[in-house]
């Protein structure tokens, strides 16, 4: 098994939605970069300039988007945090909705623009942590002025996908019978290069967010897709055509464009999902054997095409999740129990909001892959799975 050179031989990581291992491709091109400021006339300067827009420029073509429809952040919570709050200039938006089941990058930031006036509501999701089409109408039936709605793509907990394109033509089906237009957000932080080898499905929304280190690229970069320009309250310098101000991180630009080049592209995705997918169908067959173990949908199928290969939620019956993460840290397996940004509280909004038991949500634990995890690394799982509830 071919590990990068940046985990180690004795472990087994399974946390990748919380950050994936650097690529060491992108570590290396990062260090071939100009230290000129990309905003600055001089030579040094215009070399780290013509060096940013043209790692845009491989973003763009691998996404199928303009290049001037991408924007560099920090990550997906500052691109998100940059949608939300433009939405303080715009008057004709009276109410924000936002799916039940968002990464906290959203959801918390709803819950600051209630505090600053912004009237906000929680659309439902069914039992498997989907938004439904149905959900969205029923939530706008209740708040018919609403002029922003917020559904990732894939679940940071579940792993459960959304289906956008169908969400986006009942908006715009909406939108033609004289209703008020919807603005779409999606997070898509989780399904950028871990997708059925579709592209990322950027023409059905107004705006989206990418974060680099999900697929290899160093922590601190990140992507925000606008289809329309848009004002932003958060100010300094004009740079990012005034959209995201600060010195753009042209190292890290450049490492997610070979990122999304390597990972993100049709045929690399599709070859991977098919490998995540297979890898999974034998862990969760095992996961069926005894009735210890329970999956988070309790109803996920072996091969389920509603939730991405990538990311799985289950449970030990009767043994708390974090002590499951410690027993199986200890066994130099790297797991979690949710979302890495809510790891100081034992709160599960997601889980609560698929109608998860109390127990469910004190049991779950994530499991994550990626591109290196190797069958092998399952079948130690699994292994490991057995030894651990021998012992609890």
């Amino acid at each position: 098994m071919k590990k990068s050179v940046f985990l180690s031989e004795m472990r087994h990581y399974f946390d990748w939605a919380a950050t994936a291992p650097p690529d060491p491709l992108g570590v290396i091109e990062n260090e071939k970069i100009p230290f000129g400021n990309p905003s600055s006339r001089h030579v040094e300067g215009r070399a780290a300039q013509r060096i940013l827009e043209d790692a845009r420029e491989r973003c763009a073509r691998v996404l199928g988007v303009s290049a001037e429809q991408l924007y560099w952040t920090s990550g997906g919570t500052e691109a998100n945090a940059l949608v939300l709050h433009s939405l303080l200039l715009r008057p004709q938006v009276n109410t924000v909705l936002f799916s039940a089941v968002e990464h906290p990058s959203v959801r918390e930031n709803c819950f600051m623009l209630e505090r600053l006036g912004k009237r906000i509501a929680s659309i439902p999701v069914e039992p498997d942590g989907r938004v439904a089409a149905a959900c969205l109408e029923k939530t706008l039936g209740k708040h018919p002025d609403a002029g922003f709605a917020a559904v990732m793509l894939v679940n940071n907990e579940t792993g459960a996908v959304n289906n956008i394109e169908e969400i986006s033509e009942y908006l715009q089906k909406r939108r033609i019978a004289g209703a008020k237009p919807v603005h779409l957000h999606c997070d898509m932080v989780q399904g950028l290069g871990k997708t059925s080898g579709k592209a990322l499905p950027l023409s059905w929304v107004d705006s989206a967010s990418m974060s680099g280190h999900k697929i290899g690229a160093p922590r601190g970069i990140g992507l925000l897709y606008l289809k329309k320009p848009l004002e932003t309250i958060f100010k300094g310098g004009e740079q990012e055509r005034g959209v995201r101000a600060g010195t753009e991180n042209t190292g890290g630009a450049v490492a997610l464009a070979s990122c999304v080049e390597r990972y993100a592209g049709e045929e690399a995705a599709c070859s991977a999902y098919e490998n995540a997918r297979e890898r999974f169908a034998r862990l969760i067959g095992f996961l069926g054997e005894n009735e210890r173990y329970a999956l988070i949908p309790e109803d996920r199928g072996v091969e389920d095409s509603r939730f991405s290969p990538y990311i799985l939620q289950m449970r030990v019956k009767d043994l708390p999740g974090e002590v499951l993460v410690r027993a199986l840290d200890n066994e130099g397996f790297a797991i979690s129990t949710g979302s890495a940004c809510s790891s100081a509280t034992n709160d599960r909004p997601v889980l609560a909001a698929m109608g998860a038991s109390k127990d469910a949500r004190l049991e779950g634990v994530r499991i994550s892959q990626g591109r290196s995890t190797a069958m092998d690394d399952i079948d130690a799982l699994i292994e490991t799975l057995k030894r651990v509830i021998r012992r609890y």
